[in-house]
Protein backbone atom coordinates (compact mmCIF):
# COMPACT_ATOMS: atom_id res chain seq x y z
CA UNK A 1 0.00 0.00 0.00
CA UNK A 2 1.51 3.14 -0.85
CA UNK A 3 2.51 4.94 2.26
CA UNK A 4 1.91 8.52 1.46
CA UNK A 5 -1.47 7.90 -0.01
CA UNK A 6 -2.13 6.14 3.02
CA UNK A 7 -1.04 9.20 5.54
CA UNK A 8 -2.61 12.05 3.28
CA UNK A 9 -6.06 10.31 3.95
CA UNK A 10 -6.03 10.21 7.68
CA UNK A 11 -4.10 13.33 7.81
CA UNK A 12 -6.77 15.57 6.27
CA UNK A 13 -9.91 16.50 7.87
CA UNK A 14 -12.70 13.37 7.59
CA UNK A 15 -15.25 15.69 6.18
CA UNK A 16 -13.25 16.86 3.47
CA UNK A 17 -12.51 13.36 2.13
CA UNK A 18 -13.75 12.97 -1.37
CA UNK A 19 -13.20 9.11 -2.61
CA UNK A 20 -15.11 10.09 -6.24
CA UNK A 21 -11.37 11.05 -7.51
CA UNK A 22 -10.42 9.17 -11.02
CA UNK A 23 -6.37 9.49 -10.06
CA UNK A 24 -7.00 8.16 -6.86
CA UNK A 25 -7.98 4.74 -8.75
CA UNK A 26 -5.98 5.25 -11.79
CA UNK A 27 -3.24 5.27 -8.95
CA UNK A 28 -4.38 2.62 -6.95
CA UNK A 29 -4.40 4.64 -3.94
CA UNK A 30 -7.79 4.90 -2.97
CA UNK A 31 -7.83 2.30 -0.50
CA UNK A 32 -7.15 4.69 2.67
CA UNK A 33 -9.57 6.40 2.23
CA UNK A 34 -12.35 3.39 2.09
CA UNK A 35 -10.68 1.83 5.11
CA UNK A 36 -11.05 5.24 6.85
CA UNK A 37 -14.55 5.79 5.93
CA UNK A 38 -15.28 2.08 7.07
CA UNK A 39 -13.71 3.02 10.46
CA UNK A 40 -14.93 6.34 11.24
CA UNK A 41 -17.70 7.87 8.90
CA UNK A 42 -19.24 4.87 7.00
CA UNK A 43 -22.33 7.12 5.34
CA UNK A 44 -20.13 9.73 4.72
CA UNK A 45 -21.27 13.25 2.97
CA UNK A 46 -19.06 14.99 0.34
CA UNK A 47 -20.43 18.40 -0.03
CA UNK A 48 -18.44 19.20 -3.02
CA UNK A 49 -16.94 17.24 -5.73
CA UNK A 50 -16.41 17.18 -9.76
CA UNK A 51 -19.54 15.31 -9.71
CA UNK A 52 -21.88 17.48 -7.22
CA UNK A 53 -22.37 16.21 -3.68
CA UNK A 54 -22.86 12.66 -2.51
CA UNK A 55 -23.18 10.07 0.15
CA UNK A 56 -20.79 7.58 0.17
CA UNK A 57 -21.87 3.98 1.37
CA UNK A 58 -18.49 1.75 2.28
CA UNK A 59 -19.52 -0.76 4.33
CA UNK A 60 -21.14 -4.48 3.06
CA UNK A 61 -24.16 -4.73 4.78
CA UNK A 62 -25.30 -1.32 4.63
CA UNK A 63 -24.30 -1.15 0.79
CA UNK A 64 -26.59 -4.28 0.59
CA UNK A 65 -30.01 -2.32 2.79
CA UNK A 66 -29.36 0.07 0.07
CA UNK A 67 -29.22 -2.02 -2.73
CA UNK A 68 -31.95 -4.08 -1.81
CA UNK A 69 -34.16 -1.14 -0.60
CA UNK A 70 -35.91 0.40 -4.55
CA UNK A 71 -38.49 2.05 -3.01
CA UNK A 72 -36.22 4.43 -0.39
CA UNK A 73 -33.35 4.43 -3.19
CA UNK A 74 -34.05 4.58 -6.76
CA UNK A 75 -32.03 3.72 -9.32
CA UNK A 76 -33.65 6.23 -11.97
CA UNK A 77 -32.47 8.16 -13.87
CA UNK A 78 -28.90 6.99 -14.02
CA UNK A 79 -26.60 4.27 -12.21
CA UNK A 80 -23.51 6.25 -11.91
CA UNK A 81 -22.28 9.26 -9.77
CA UNK A 82 -21.65 10.96 -12.89
CA UNK A 83 -24.57 12.59 -15.02
CA UNK A 84 -24.89 11.18 -18.39
CA UNK A 85 -27.23 13.86 -19.36
CA UNK A 86 -25.21 15.01 -22.68
CA UNK A 87 -27.90 18.32 -23.35
CA UNK A 88 -30.77 15.32 -23.44
CA UNK A 89 -31.40 13.65 -20.07
CA UNK A 90 -29.60 10.56 -19.26
CA UNK A 91 -30.38 7.42 -21.29
CA UNK A 92 -32.88 4.97 -20.22
CA UNK A 93 -31.79 1.61 -19.65
CA UNK A 94 -33.30 -1.50 -17.71
CA UNK A 95 -30.59 -0.95 -14.73
CA UNK A 96 -31.26 2.79 -14.45
CA UNK A 97 -35.09 1.79 -13.46
CA UNK A 98 -37.33 0.50 -11.23
CA UNK A 99 -40.08 -2.07 -10.99
CA UNK A 100 -42.14 -2.64 -12.50
CA UNK A 101 -40.35 -1.34 -15.75
CA UNK A 102 -36.86 -2.88 -14.75
CA UNK A 103 -38.58 -6.28 -14.51
CA UNK A 104 -39.77 -7.01 -17.42
CA UNK A 105 -37.14 -5.44 -19.73
CA UNK A 106 -34.20 -7.23 -17.69
CA UNK A 107 -36.63 -10.24 -18.14
CA UNK A 108 -36.49 -9.43 -22.01
CA UNK A 109 -32.92 -10.46 -22.33
CA UNK A 110 -32.13 -13.01 -19.57
CA UNK A 111 -32.94 -15.60 -21.38
CA UNK A 112 -29.79 -14.90 -23.60
CA UNK A 113 -27.70 -15.62 -20.61
CA UNK A 114 -29.98 -18.64 -19.29
CA UNK A 115 -28.04 -22.12 -17.95
CA UNK A 116 -29.31 -23.83 -21.13
CA UNK A 117 -28.03 -21.04 -23.43
CA UNK A 118 -24.86 -20.65 -21.23
CA UNK A 119 -24.06 -24.87 -21.86
CA UNK A 120 -24.93 -23.97 -25.50
CA UNK A 121 -22.10 -21.16 -25.64
CA UNK A 122 -19.54 -22.84 -23.65
CA UNK A 123 -17.85 -25.29 -26.19
CA UNK A 124 -17.34 -22.00 -28.34
CA UNK A 125 -15.89 -20.03 -25.94
CA UNK A 126 -13.36 -22.78 -25.31
CA UNK A 127 -12.61 -23.00 -28.77
CA UNK A 128 -11.87 -19.28 -28.91
CA UNK A 129 -10.00 -19.26 -25.91
CA UNK A 130 -7.57 -22.42 -26.92
CA UNK A 131 -7.26 -20.40 -30.83
CA UNK A 132 -6.18 -16.69 -28.68
CA UNK A 133 -3.94 -18.44 -26.19
CA UNK A 134 -2.43 -21.00 -29.23
CA UNK A 135 -1.72 -17.41 -30.63
CA UNK A 136 0.35 -15.67 -28.06
CA UNK A 137 3.82 -14.92 -28.79
CA UNK A 138 6.07 -16.95 -26.23
CA UNK A 139 9.36 -15.87 -25.14
CA UNK A 140 8.04 -11.53 -25.99
CA UNK A 141 6.67 -9.27 -24.53
CA UNK A 142 2.74 -8.66 -25.02
CA UNK A 143 -0.10 -6.73 -23.71
CA UNK A 144 -2.27 -8.87 -22.06
CA UNK A 145 -5.15 -6.82 -21.86
CA UNK A 146 -5.35 -6.63 -25.73
CA UNK A 147 -4.06 -10.15 -27.02
CA UNK A 148 -6.53 -11.75 -24.49
CA UNK A 149 -8.52 -9.84 -21.94
CA UNK A 150 -10.31 -7.88 -24.96
CA UNK A 151 -10.14 -10.35 -27.21
CA UNK A 152 -12.38 -13.03 -25.45
CA UNK A 153 -14.90 -10.76 -24.35
CA UNK A 154 -15.35 -8.70 -27.42
CA UNK A 155 -15.60 -12.04 -29.48
CA UNK A 156 -18.23 -13.38 -26.71
CA UNK A 157 -20.42 -9.95 -26.85
CA UNK A 158 -20.23 -9.94 -30.63
CA UNK A 159 -21.83 -13.49 -30.44
CA UNK A 160 -24.64 -12.21 -28.32
CA UNK A 161 -25.51 -9.59 -29.97
CA UNK A 162 -25.50 -12.01 -33.18
CA UNK A 163 -23.18 -9.20 -34.92
CA UNK A 164 -19.99 -9.71 -37.45
CA UNK A 165 -16.47 -11.38 -35.72
CA UNK A 166 -14.90 -8.63 -37.10
CA UNK A 167 -16.78 -5.74 -36.12
CA UNK A 168 -15.86 -7.36 -32.59
CA UNK A 169 -12.87 -4.51 -31.53
CA UNK A 170 -15.84 -1.80 -32.14
CA UNK A 171 -17.74 -3.54 -28.77
CA UNK A 172 -14.29 -2.61 -26.79
CA UNK A 173 -13.88 0.86 -28.69
CA UNK A 174 -17.45 1.81 -28.00
CA UNK A 175 -17.63 0.90 -24.21
CA UNK A 176 -14.49 2.60 -23.36
CA UNK A 177 -15.83 5.76 -25.02
CA UNK A 178 -19.18 5.15 -22.80
CA UNK A 179 -16.88 5.45 -19.80
CA UNK A 180 -14.21 7.50 -20.77
CA UNK A 181 -13.17 11.05 -19.52
CA UNK A 182 -12.45 13.46 -21.96
CA UNK A 183 -9.11 14.79 -22.16
CA UNK A 184 -7.40 11.70 -20.30
CA UNK A 185 -6.33 9.50 -23.44
CA UNK A 186 -9.50 8.27 -25.19
CA UNK A 187 -11.79 10.81 -26.00
CA UNK A 188 -10.51 14.86 -26.10
CA UNK A 189 -14.22 16.33 -25.69
CA UNK A 190 -17.65 15.75 -24.96
CA UNK A 191 -17.89 16.74 -28.26
CA UNK A 192 -16.09 13.80 -30.12
CA UNK A 193 -17.87 11.64 -27.56
CA UNK A 194 -21.23 12.47 -29.14
CA UNK A 195 -19.85 11.91 -32.45
CA UNK A 196 -19.16 8.40 -31.65
CA UNK A 197 -22.16 7.92 -30.05
CA UNK A 198 -23.63 8.48 -33.42
CA UNK A 199 -21.76 6.23 -34.99
CA UNK A 200 -22.42 3.57 -32.41
CA UNK A 201 -26.04 4.37 -32.50
CA UNK A 202 -26.36 3.62 -36.56
CA UNK A 203 -24.49 0.76 -36.05
CA UNK A 204 -27.05 -1.07 -33.53
CA UNK A 205 -30.15 0.59 -35.02
CA UNK A 206 -28.96 -0.95 -38.53
CA UNK A 207 -29.05 -4.22 -36.46
CA UNK A 208 -32.29 -3.60 -34.94
CA UNK A 209 -34.15 -3.27 -38.58
CA UNK A 210 -32.52 -6.36 -39.44
CA UNK A 211 -33.69 -8.22 -36.46
CA UNK A 212 -37.10 -6.59 -36.01
CA UNK A 213 -37.91 -7.44 -39.76
CA UNK A 214 -36.91 -11.23 -39.31
CA UNK A 215 -37.62 -14.48 -37.81
CA UNK A 216 -37.10 -14.21 -33.81
CA UNK A 217 -33.85 -15.40 -33.08
CA UNK A 218 -31.89 -16.54 -29.70
CA UNK A 219 -29.38 -13.02 -29.74
CA UNK A 220 -30.17 -9.88 -27.52
CA UNK A 221 -31.23 -7.79 -30.63
CA UNK A 222 -33.54 -10.13 -31.47
CA UNK A 223 -34.74 -10.56 -28.01
CA UNK A 224 -35.42 -7.02 -27.62
CA UNK A 225 -36.53 -6.44 -30.97
CA UNK A 226 -39.64 -9.00 -30.32
CA UNK A 227 -40.13 -9.04 -26.77
CA UNK A 228 -43.44 -7.45 -26.19
CA UNK A 229 -42.07 -5.61 -23.17
CA UNK A 230 -39.28 -4.05 -25.60
CA UNK A 231 -40.09 -3.94 -29.01
CA UNK A 232 -42.34 -0.52 -29.05
CA UNK A 233 -39.68 1.08 -26.47
CA UNK A 234 -38.38 4.71 -27.92
CA UNK A 235 -35.02 4.52 -30.29
CA UNK A 236 -32.98 6.25 -27.22
CA UNK A 237 -34.51 3.50 -24.88
CA UNK A 238 -32.94 0.63 -26.84
CA UNK A 239 -29.69 2.76 -27.32
CA UNK A 240 -29.15 3.24 -23.88
CA UNK A 241 -30.21 -0.99 -23.16
CA UNK A 242 -27.66 -1.89 -26.01
CA UNK A 243 -24.76 0.73 -23.74
CA UNK A 244 -25.63 -0.99 -20.78
CA UNK A 245 -25.18 -4.74 -22.41
CA UNK A 246 -21.94 -3.87 -23.70
CA UNK A 247 -20.40 -1.69 -20.49
CA UNK A 248 -21.74 -4.84 -18.54
CA UNK A 249 -20.87 -7.60 -20.83
CA UNK A 250 -17.21 -6.28 -21.53
CA UNK A 251 -15.57 -4.18 -18.67
CA UNK A 252 -16.34 -6.78 -16.09
CA UNK A 253 -14.92 -9.89 -17.33
CA UNK A 254 -12.05 -8.59 -18.93
CA UNK A 255 -10.63 -6.68 -16.20
CA UNK A 256 -11.36 -8.96 -14.05
CA UNK A 257 -9.30 -11.60 -16.78
CA UNK A 258 -6.09 -9.24 -16.35
CA UNK A 259 -6.83 -8.82 -13.10
CA UNK A 260 -6.32 -12.68 -12.33
CA UNK A 261 -2.88 -12.50 -14.25
CA UNK A 262 -1.90 -9.50 -11.82
CA UNK A 263 -3.38 -10.72 -8.55
CA UNK A 264 -1.24 -14.29 -9.05
CA UNK A 265 1.58 -12.70 -9.95
CA UNK A 266 0.96 -10.71 -6.82
CA UNK A 267 0.93 -13.34 -4.49
CA UNK A 268 2.83 -16.23 -6.04
CA UNK A 269 1.74 -18.47 -3.23
CA UNK A 270 -1.61 -19.00 -4.39
CA UNK A 271 -0.61 -18.92 -8.77
CA UNK A 272 1.53 -21.93 -7.03
CA UNK A 273 -1.72 -23.30 -5.30
CA UNK A 274 -3.72 -22.94 -8.41
CA UNK A 275 -1.15 -24.58 -10.90
CA UNK A 276 -0.81 -27.56 -8.29
CA UNK A 277 -4.80 -27.67 -8.29
CA UNK A 278 -7.03 -26.69 -11.27
CA UNK A 279 -9.87 -27.28 -9.48
CA UNK A 280 -9.49 -24.30 -7.69
CA UNK A 281 -10.48 -22.56 -10.81
CA UNK A 282 -13.73 -21.52 -9.98
CA UNK A 283 -13.19 -20.52 -6.24
CA UNK A 284 -10.05 -18.37 -7.54
CA UNK A 285 -12.39 -16.78 -10.93
CA UNK A 286 -14.81 -15.62 -7.59
CA UNK A 287 -12.19 -14.45 -5.26
CA UNK A 288 -10.42 -11.91 -8.25
CA UNK A 289 -13.95 -11.26 -8.68
CA UNK A 290 -14.18 -9.53 -5.48
CA UNK A 291 -10.57 -8.52 -5.51
CA UNK A 292 -10.78 -6.76 -8.55
CA UNK A 293 -14.65 -5.06 -8.32
CA UNK A 294 -14.78 -4.17 -11.71
CA UNK A 295 -17.29 -1.64 -11.20
CA UNK A 296 -16.34 0.27 -8.48
CA UNK A 297 -19.81 1.68 -7.57
CA UNK A 298 -23.23 2.30 -8.79
CA UNK A 299 -25.75 5.16 -7.23
CA UNK A 300 -29.02 5.05 -6.13
CA UNK A 301 -31.11 8.37 -5.77
CA UNK A 302 -33.62 9.46 -2.00
CA UNK A 303 -36.94 9.24 -3.02
CA UNK A 304 -37.52 10.69 0.55
CA UNK A 305 -35.71 12.36 3.50
CA UNK A 306 -34.44 9.40 5.96
CA UNK A 307 -32.69 8.68 8.91
CA UNK A 308 -29.98 6.04 7.76
CA UNK A 309 -27.50 4.77 10.26
CA UNK A 310 -27.47 7.79 12.50
CA UNK A 311 -27.18 10.62 9.24
CA UNK A 312 -30.00 12.84 7.57
CA UNK A 313 -30.30 12.05 4.07
CA UNK A 314 -32.54 14.30 2.19
CA UNK A 315 -34.95 13.50 -0.85
CA UNK A 316 -32.77 13.27 -4.25
CA UNK A 317 -29.58 13.11 -2.99
CA UNK A 318 -27.00 11.21 -4.17
CA UNK A 319 -25.66 8.25 -2.56
CA UNK A 320 -22.94 6.05 -4.21
CA UNK A 321 -22.52 2.22 -2.90
CA UNK A 322 -18.67 1.98 -3.30
CA UNK A 323 -18.65 -1.87 -4.56
CA UNK A 324 -14.78 -1.70 -3.88
CA UNK A 325 -14.97 -0.64 -0.51
CA UNK A 326 -17.59 -2.94 0.76
CA UNK A 327 -15.61 -5.79 -0.94
CA UNK A 328 -12.78 -5.15 1.63
CA UNK A 329 -15.00 -4.19 4.73
CA UNK A 330 -13.18 -6.34 7.74
CA UNK A 331 -16.18 -6.94 9.69
CA UNK A 332 -17.66 -9.70 6.85
CA UNK A 333 -14.55 -11.12 4.72
CA UNK A 334 -11.82 -12.35 6.59
CA UNK A 335 -8.27 -10.72 5.89
CA UNK A 336 -10.25 -9.07 3.10
CA UNK A 337 -6.99 -6.89 1.47
CA UNK A 338 -5.40 -10.78 1.18
CA UNK A 339 -5.88 -12.76 -2.24
CA UNK A 340 -7.09 -16.28 -1.32
CA UNK A 341 -7.94 -18.76 -3.63
CA UNK A 342 -9.79 -20.77 -1.62
CA UNK A 343 -11.60 -19.25 0.90
CA UNK A 344 -14.57 -20.80 1.98
CA UNK A 345 -16.88 -18.07 1.25
CA UNK A 346 -15.79 -17.40 -1.82
CA UNK A 347 -18.60 -16.09 -3.44
CA UNK A 348 -19.38 -13.44 -0.57
CA UNK A 349 -18.82 -10.35 -2.66
CA UNK A 350 -20.76 -7.24 -4.10
CA UNK A 351 -19.05 -7.50 -7.32
CA UNK A 352 -22.55 -8.57 -9.22
CA UNK A 353 -24.71 -6.17 -7.01
CA UNK A 354 -27.01 -7.01 -4.75
CA UNK A 355 -31.27 -7.46 -5.22
CA UNK A 356 -32.99 -6.61 -8.79
CA UNK A 357 -29.96 -5.20 -10.25
CA UNK A 358 -27.87 -8.20 -9.73
CA UNK A 359 -25.90 -8.39 -12.75
CA UNK A 360 -27.59 -10.16 -15.24
CA UNK A 361 -24.61 -11.73 -17.07
CA UNK A 362 -22.67 -12.62 -13.76
CA UNK A 363 -22.73 -16.65 -14.65
CA UNK A 364 -21.69 -15.81 -17.94
CA UNK A 365 -18.90 -13.77 -16.50
CA UNK A 366 -17.62 -16.40 -14.32
CA UNK A 367 -18.19 -19.32 -17.18
CA UNK A 368 -15.32 -17.51 -19.72
CA UNK A 369 -13.20 -16.58 -16.59
CA UNK A 370 -13.15 -20.39 -16.14
CA UNK A 371 -12.53 -22.07 -19.59
CA UNK A 372 -9.69 -19.28 -20.42
CA UNK A 373 -8.16 -20.54 -16.66
CA UNK A 374 -8.40 -24.16 -17.72
CA UNK A 375 -7.57 -23.71 -21.31
CA UNK A 376 -4.37 -21.16 -19.68
CA UNK A 377 -3.03 -24.12 -17.25
CA UNK A 378 -3.07 -26.93 -19.68
CA UNK A 379 -0.88 -24.75 -21.86
CA UNK A 380 1.19 -22.16 -20.00
CA UNK A 381 2.91 -23.72 -16.43
CA UNK A 382 3.34 -19.33 -15.86
CA UNK A 383 2.75 -16.08 -17.22
CA UNK A 384 4.89 -13.47 -15.81
CA UNK A 385 3.76 -9.84 -15.34
CA UNK A 386 7.34 -7.84 -17.10
CA UNK A 387 5.68 -4.18 -16.09
CA UNK A 388 3.20 -1.85 -13.74
CA UNK A 389 -0.08 -2.13 -15.27
CA UNK A 390 -1.86 1.19 -16.67
CA UNK A 391 -5.33 1.28 -15.13
CA UNK A 392 -8.09 3.11 -15.98
CA UNK A 393 -8.54 7.00 -15.36
CA UNK A 394 -12.34 6.30 -13.89
CA UNK A 395 -14.21 5.83 -10.48
CA UNK A 396 -16.75 4.01 -11.99
CA UNK A 397 -14.54 1.47 -14.33
CA UNK A 398 -11.93 -0.44 -12.26
CA UNK A 399 -10.00 -1.79 -14.89
CA UNK A 400 -6.50 -1.82 -16.82
CA UNK A 401 -5.62 -0.29 -20.08
CA UNK A 402 -2.87 -2.14 -20.70
CA UNK A 403 -0.85 -5.05 -18.69
CA UNK A 404 2.68 -5.99 -19.77
CA UNK A 405 3.74 -9.93 -19.42
CA UNK A 406 5.45 -12.55 -20.95
CA UNK A 407 5.53 -16.55 -21.17
CA UNK A 408 8.88 -17.89 -20.79
CA UNK A 409 9.79 -20.73 -23.59
CA UNK A 410 10.12 -24.19 -22.13
CA UNK A 411 13.69 -25.29 -21.88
Amino acid sequence: MNTAAAKAAYDQPLETLNPAQPALFRDDTMWTIFERLRKEDPVHYTPESDYGPYWSITKYHDIVAVDTDYQTFSSEPAITIFEQNQGQGPLPMFIAMDPPKHDVQRKAVSPAVSPMNLERLAPLIRERAAGILDALPVGETFDWVDKVSMELTAMTLATLFNMPQEDRRKLTYWSDVVTAVPGHGLIDSLEQKMAIFLEYHAYFTGLWNQRVNAEPASDLISMLAHSPATRNMEPREYFGNIVLLTVGGNDTTRNTITGSILALNQNPDQYKKLRENPALIPSMVSETIRWQTPLAHMRRLATRDIEFKGKQIRKGDKIIMWYVSGNRDEEVIANPNAYIIDRERHRQHLSFGFGIHRCVGNRLAELQLTIIWEEILKRFPNIEVVGEPKRVYSTFVKGYESLPVIIRKKH
